[in-house]
């Protein structure tokens, strides 16, 4: 397979237009639960990938290790059915609101981002997540 996304594609040419690509012709697409805010997961698109979502109303990614395209659920159930799609202030990342059903993660954990929380030391961090783990009064 090759090493970059297929093209053509049939993302509407001024979609396309404003897109900011990596050197890969690739963009970041953030998955977020459409309800409850929660970010689920972060993968990749090309146009097509793009395209595919914005017509199918399920999340296509690129896969960077498999070289393929991937429609999120079709091997697993966990299905995002798009809410909508938005493209940052840039147009270098997108972002895809869903509806997740079951877990986001490849792991079985719903979202990919809460098994390794870093700790923040800062004087606005959350006391939770401070390294001190010290309760702030109020």
């Amino acid at each position: 397979m090759s090493s970059t996304p297929r093209t053509p594609s049939d993302l509407d040419p001024a979609i396309a237009a404003r897109l900011k690509r990596g050197p890969d012709g690739l963009v970041p697409a953030i998955a977020q639960q459409y309800d409850t805010g929660e970010v689920l997961m972060l993968g990749w698109m090309d146009d097509e990938a793009l395209h595919r979502t914005l017509t199918t109303s399920r999340c296509t990614y690129w896969s960077r290790s498999r070289q393929e395209y991937w429609v999120k659920g079709d091997t697993s159930g966990h299905v995002q059915h798009v809410r909508s799609v938005a493209l940052d202030c840039d147009a270098d990342t997108v972002l895809v609101t869903v509806d997740q059903v079951g877990a986001a993660c490849h792991t079985g954990a719903r979202t990919c981002f809460d098994a390794d929380v870093l700790p923040v030391s800062g004087p606005d961090a959350d006391p939770v997540s401070r390294s001190d783990a010290d309760p702030v009064s109020e």
